[in-house]
């Protein structure tokens, strides 16, 4: 049964004028639970919101400026920022009051040391690390309902852990030696202009980066043993591909002696039944049928002799990457269907 809203909550996105903020202003606009009171940006501020996003409704509206004192009268804030920014933002809303839900990667790792080693250098709150919902709702909804700060995932770790967890889970495949590659749009990579991903850079070309060192691996690692309560060894390859949005994961993993592709769906159907979002395909699924949707697509496909197992799946980055799935954890935070707000279907065939 689909749970409407009973009252509307006030909301504000800091890092409109991005691309997930842009994505987000598109969906609580017309969400019937969440009245979007401010829209905060950092260099835009100060614009009117058609200069940023032309094809959204109520272009003038203002950009602006991140205040504390202003935005902590907000119910909820929806902060979409580039890594590291989001932090003292999140800390001071909270202390306010405020309900968070962060899409940055401030809050995903669960230790101080897992921050680390994965960027480097000391978090600024790390007794605030493990403390926030891990807002992937599929897997972790327990912690989301009822949380008042929530972790949105990685756009290529939702990709991989939602096909990949359950199998560990229910023990069908070895939680060591497995190898995800993931191809994404460049709107991945942020609105910031930079000459990695100019037109020039990215046309016509296809390319591999930040092997072996890229930081959604540990996310995964982290989340898919946090789910199946395995030690997780994992090693991920992202590739940047000439297509604006639209992520394809396709992952190798060896079964355990005697698993066939029957006991594999049922795997994957245990978890995901009665999922809103999250669907198993009979063929590998195309980028191009999630687009414009908070859906992920899945399939299987096992090699009896050898063992080997691929799963691939698709997802939008923006939507189930970002935006979408950052809404699913508000609508779980405050009591509301999965549902509401968000596309169920994509747009292209």
């Amino acid at each position: 049964m689909r749970i409407l809203p009973a009252m509307t909550h006030t909301a504000a996105i800091v890092g409109a004028s991005g691309y997930g903020g842009g994505e987000l202003i598109r969906f609580l606009d017309h969400h019937p639970g969440f009245d979007v009171k401010l829209l905060g940006a950092n260099t835009k501020a100060g614009m009117p919101l058609s200069k940023v996003h032309p094809h959204l409704s109520g272009g003038d509206r203002e950009l602006v400026a991140f205040d504390p004192d202003a935005f902590g009268q907000v119910d909820v804030a929806f902060l979409a920022m580039p890594h590291g920014a989001s932090a003292v933002p999140a800390m001071q809303l909270l202390e306010q009051g405020v309900k968070v839900v962060d899409l940055g990667s401030d809050f995903r790792l669960s230790t101080p040391e897992r921050y680390l080693a994965a960027y480097g250098k000391e978090h600024a709150f790390p007794d605030q690390l493990g403390k926030w919902a891990y807002g992937l709702p599929e897997l972790f909804m327990d912690s989301i309902v009822g949380s008042d700060r929530v972790a949105a995932p990685g756009c290529y770790p939702t990709s991989a852990v939602l096909a990949i967890a359950p199998l560990v889970a229910a023990g069908l495949v070895d939680a060591q030696g497995i190898v995800v590659d993931s191809l994404s749009g460049v709107s991945g990579a942020g609105r910031s202009v930079s000459e990695a991903t100019s037109f020039g850079a990215i046309d016509e070309s296809v390319k591999a980066y930040k092997i072996l060192e890229h930081r959604h691996q540990p996310e995964m690692i982290q989340a898919i043993g946090g789910f199946s309560g395995q030690d997780i060894d994992l090693v991920f390859t992202p590739h940047l591909v000439p297509m604006q949005r639209g992520i394809l994961s396709t992952m190798y993993l060896t079964t355990v002696e005697g698993v066939d592709l029957a006991d594999v769906h049922n795997a994957f159907g245990k978890v995901y039944d009665g999922q809103p979002f999250v669907q198993l395909s009979d063929v590998p699924p195309e980028t191009r049928w999630v687009v414009g949707s908070n859906n992920a697509l899945v399939s299987y496909h096992l090699h009896p002799e050898s063992n080997r197992l691929i799963a691939v799946s698709a997802i939008d980055n923006l939507i189930k990457g970002a935006a979408g799935q950052a809404v699913q954890c508000a609508n779980a935070m405050f009591g509301f269907d999965q549902t509401v707000g968000l596309p169920t279907e994509g747009w292209m065939p």
